[in-house]
Order: C-alpha cells, then sequence, then structure tokens
C-alpha cells in the first residue's frame, strides 16, 4: 500500500499553487509517461508517476515587458534545485516515506541539465526516466507549460493514474 496518492499531492495547498504555476497538464502527462517507462524499466512506478508529476513545482516564471521570457528562464533555471526541495518537504508533510521522498526529490533534482554549469551527470534509472518522461511531453518554447486543465479533469486523470499504479503494484505482488 502507498504512503501517498498523486490525488493527495495535487489537493494540497503547495502542490496547488506550483505544480498549476508550471501546467498541471504537463505535470499529469509526464507523470503518465513516467508510469509507462518505469514499468518499462522495472523501476518503482509510484516513485516515478510522483516525480514526473512533480518535477515542475520549482518552476519560476521569467516575465520580460509583460511577456515570457524563454532565454532568460534558460539563463538563470535553478527550478529543478527548488523543486527538488519542495518536493520533500511536501512528501514528507504527507507522510511518505522519508527514503522513497528523498529518492524522488533526487529525481527532480535530475530531470534537467538547466541548472547544472557545464555537463551531465550519472544518473540512476529512476532520474533517468523521468528526465525522458519530461522530454517526451516537451514542446518548443516552452508551449508544453501553458496547456490548460480544468482541476476537476485534472483530478480524475490522476485518480486513473492512481489506479492504475495500484493495480500494477497489486499484480506485482502475486
Amino acid at each position: 500500500m502507498r504512503d501517498v496518492k498523486l490525488t493527495d499531492i495535487y489537493q494540497h495547498r503547495i502542490a496547488q499553487k506550483y505544480i498549476t504555476r508550471s501546467g498541471i497538464a504537463h505535470a499529469i502527462a509526464v507523470a503518465y509517461h513516467a508510469f509507462q517507462i518505469a514499468k518499462e524499466m522495472e523501476v518503482d512506478v509510484d516513485s516515478a508517476a510522483k516525480a514526473g508529476f512533480m518535477h515542475d513545482i520549482g518552476h519560476y516564471t521569467w516575465y520580460k515587458n509583460g511577456k515570457w521570457d524563454y532565454d532568460l528562464y534558460r539563463q538563470n533555471d535553478i527550478h529543478a534545485i527548488k523543486g527538488a526541495e519542495r518536493a520533500h518537504k511536501l512528501l514528507i508533510r504527507l507522510g511518505e516515506n522519508p527514503i522513497k521522498a528523498k529518492e524522488i526529490a533526487l529525481a527532480i533534482l535530475f530531470h534537467t541539465d538547466s541548472f547544472l554549469p557545464g555537463g551531465e551527470v550519472v544518473r540512476t534509472p529512476l532520474q533517468s526516466l523521468v528526465k525522458l518522461a519530461d522530454e517526451k511531453d516537451e514542446e518548443p518554447g516552452g508551449a508544453h507549460h501553458y496547456r490548460e486543465l480544468d482541476f476537476e479533469r485534472a483530478m480524475n486523470s490522476l485518480e486513473i493514474l492512481d489506479n492504475k499504479i495500484d493495480h500494477y503494484l497489486e499484480k506485482k505482488e502475486e
């Protein structure tokens, strides 16, 4: 049995503020991609979906003259660092296993190279799959962050994914 579900995360005020800021439709799409990739790679599907869902929880909006400035964002981005911290704190508050919360936070930290000054890192399978899941949903100029989804549809999508995760984990235990 999982300690925390995706719907628990989404309903928390921190997630409402920060995940919706970076695009709830993108967050859910990445969670679904992460779940599928995790099944193929035989990585913990629950951690993968949570990391995928929260991977952009650290985003800050970079505007110049009232318009999104993608170059300014790329130049000053530390969303993975802020997101890892924010996700870890939220997961612990919600009652997630501390070891699992740390693994999820590290997957969020390493889902992008944008904050690294000059290089790649060696990623764990979970960290690699979250990066791949994010890349599967990217659109030019960051457009993937602006797809809209209302609260009810988002909750419904997350409930479906929670049920898929539970079903998959139950079958694995048999």
